[in-house]
């Protein structure tokens, strides 16, 4: 495969010439969707920026899928669809202070992106196209706290700086980013901005004091809507690039999912910032998380039970406001993913090739353009 990127890496080498053998799971499924796909003669071959497109989003899945394992090990069910570690009670509870129903949320939010990714790869390869592995990069260690399966992984969840703009940007009816790109949006827990903080307990020693523990549940409240929002708009934009149509119905299928993701979180994230959680300091390190209808933060820019996206401008000034995901300017998106991600922290301790392979993979991505 021609790269856009000039050179081939070795470690990019390595990566197009084993993923067709190390695909996992995704292989179990392809023989089927291969010989049952016939979607009115469109079982061709893909082009090469619609394969790239599935490919990015078949990585970004896999990534999602690693860090919800991670949550849903400590504080989700443990079962067959998601099978992993045994939970910790204490973090459990904490989670379920924010929601009754916190645990099955994060296990079927985990079942979801595993089901993506494994999807993803799976048509990829029935259309003779490499799938996103990354089984390489399998070297982080992860929580040493009781319940946690010990294995490897991609993502670090124990070093987080968030970005919680998205909350403001969503109750915005003045601003959008797509219009107003240099527009800074208030943050609605500015100390998760400033700082690197856990959202799952690391060891043992974190599940005391209470504070810390539920500052901790707080932290992954967040962590998760400011994720699914990232998927939110990048399934859009991506879609925008698309030529294929069945390549487009695969990422306007997909992404409403990341949608439903998002607000359900933002719902939890509303509960750490309201009464009776908030405002609630951690005594460990001072993460403060402020109650957002409280003076001085009890405007319509931070009302917590606002989880449906306010009207805004979109594509025009001169045309009426309305109720739209945001962002979903196309230019540039998987790369915008990628220094998303890499600046919340999530790949700390990973190694140069790592990201190397991410940045060909967004590269490939962005330079894909709809035929005709």
């Amino acid at each position: 495969m021609k790269l856009i990127a000039r050179g081939l890496n070795a470690n990019r080498r390595w990566f197009m010439k084993n993923a067709l053998a190390c695909a996992g799971a995704a292989s179990a499924g392809t023989r089927l969707l291969a010989d049952d796909h016939n979607d009115n003669g469109n079982n061709r071959r893909l082009s090469k920026g619609d394969a790239a497109l599935l490919r990015f989003a078949a990585a970004a899945e896999i990534l999602e899928a690693d860090f919800w394992i991670q949550y849903n090990e400590l504080g989700g069910i443990q079962d067959d669809e998601v099978p992993g570690g045994s939970g910790i009670p204490a973090y459990t509870a904490a989670l379920s202070n924010l929601d009754a129903d916190f645990a099955q949320y994060i296990h079927d939010n985990t079942d979801d992106e595993i089901t993506h990714f494994t999807f993803l790869n799976a048509y990829l390869m029935s259309k003779g196209a490499a799938p996103a592995n990354l089984d390489q990069f399998r070297t982080l260690t992860g929580s040493t706290a009781t319940g946690s399966s010990g294995k490897p992984r991609l993502t670090n969840l124990m070093q987080l700086t968030l970005d919680t703009s998205w909350w403001t940007r969503y109750r915005s009816s003045a601003n959008n980013p797509d219009l107003d790109p240099n527009f800074v949006f208030p943050q609605a827990v500015p100390g998760l901005a400033s700082g690197q903080f856990t959202a799952i307990p690391r060891t043992n020693a974190d599940l005391a004091p209470a504070d810390h523990l539920q500052a901790i549940a707080n932290t992954a409240a967040f962590h998760m809507p400011t994720i699914e929002q990232g998927g939110n708009s990048l399934y859009p934009s991506m879609a925008q690039r698309a030529s294929s149509v069945e390549v487009l119905r695969i990422l306007i299928s997909i992404g409403p999912t990341e949608t439903m993701h998002f607000q359900t979180w933002s719902d939890k994230a509303g509960n750490a910032v309201s009464t009776p959680l908030a405002p609630l300091t951690d005594s460990t390190n001072g993460l403060t998380f402020p109650d957002l209808n409280s003076p001085p933060f009890d405007t319509e820019t931070f009302q917590t039970n606002l989880i449906m996206p306010e009207p805004c401008p979109f594509l025009s000034r001169s045309l009426p406001a309305c109720s739209i995901i945001r962002p979903t300017e196309t230019k540039g998106i998987a790369m915008g993913v990628v220094n998303f991600l890499t600046a919340m922290g999530l790949f700390i301790g990973q190694v140069p090739a790592f990201f190397e392979l991410l940045k060909d993979l967004a590269a490939e991505a962005d330079a894909a353009k709809r035929d005709g």
